[in-house]
């Protein structure tokens, strides 16, 4: 099994998951140094193999090679969970272009050079688990947080696309999983022109929930799956009573969407990676979860 983002958060807690069930896992992320911590916490627990291949998932030709190592040491792979992303805040135009770009270029190119191949050597192999990482922000619309919510939009279309030319591809499966707020330091971690540091919209679920949620889409493939209770309900709030939602979404956003204090603009995590603040959890109280 391969993992994305493995060094924090959602692809922290998978990998930990898979390596419970005694899986040969494949690490990637930018953080070389927090990766062979994660591999060490994965032989721990019980992981068959580990091997970790540092790679930006924004450069394809870094992509290629984590797939070579995984043919090289095992001769392909079972299952593929893409969950490395980044986040930018701000209203659009005060979010600098280079990082709204790279904010798109990490989890929109990002994903479809996963994507292309995860595909490619799962139709050469005639099976293979996708699993890739959208989000409840794919499905409506929020202000000051537009890079993040354009991206996962973009990564939910590809998804959707895939999935109906995997059903010509025999024992090739694609799924999706949605979260709403998890607690991971991504929030912490991420670009900020709002002057007020990230915050997961309520209710909050842990990152083990929704690791739980890619591991069940690996062995039985889902077109979506929703992890967060309020999920659908924003997503009918957002269809179905578009004008209170544009009215409400603003304030809630700026209320529940934000976390408290200053923080000076940054680009957080989007152009380099901070090792120091990777971990599986955050510091956000679990409302749900």
């Amino acid at each position: 099994m391969l993992v994305t983002g493995a060094s924090s958060g959602i692809g922290r807690a998978t990998a930990h998951q898979l390596a419970a069930r005694g899986d040969r896992l494949l690490l990637s992320s930018r953080s070389e140094d927090v990766l062979g911590e994660v591999a060490r916490e994965c032989t721990a627990r019980g992981a068959a193999d580990v091997l970790v291949v540092a790679a930006d998932v924004a450069d394809r030709r870094q992509v290629a090679a984590v797939f070579r190592a995984a043919h090289e040491r095992w001769g392909g792979l079972d299952g593929v969970v893409h969950a490395a992303a980044v986040v930018a805040y701000g209203r659009f135009h005060d979010v600098p272009a280079d990082v709204f770009d790279a904010v798109m270029t990490t989890n929109v190119l990002g994903t479809a050079n996963v994507a292309r191949e995860s595909l490619r050597l799962f139709e050469d192999q005639r099976s293979g688990s996708l699993v890739l990482l959208g989000s409840v922000l794919a499905k409506i619309a929020a202000p000051l947080i537009s890079p993040y919510g354009s991206s996962k939009a973009a990564v939910h279309a590809l998804a959707r696309a895939i999935q109906v030319e995997a059903r010509r591809m025999p024992g090739v499966e694609v799924s999706i999983v949605s979260p709403g707020g998890v607690d991971t330091p991504i929030y912490d971690q991420a670009a900020s022109y709002t002057g007020r540091p990230g915050h997961p919209p309520p209710p909050v679920t842990t990152p083990e929930r929704v690791a739980t949620a890619c591991v069940r889409a690996l062995d039985r493939p889902r077109r979506d799956t929703n992890v967060g209770v309020a999920n659908a309900v924003m997503v009918a709030g957002f269809r179905v009573m578009a004008p209170a939602y544009d009215r409400m979404v603003g304030p809630l956003m700026s209320l529940l969407g934000q976390g408290r204090g200053h923080v000076e603009p940054g680009p957080g995590n989007v152009l380099a990676p901070r090792p120091a603040r990777e971990s599986v959890r955050g510091r956000w109280p679990h409302v749900w979860g």
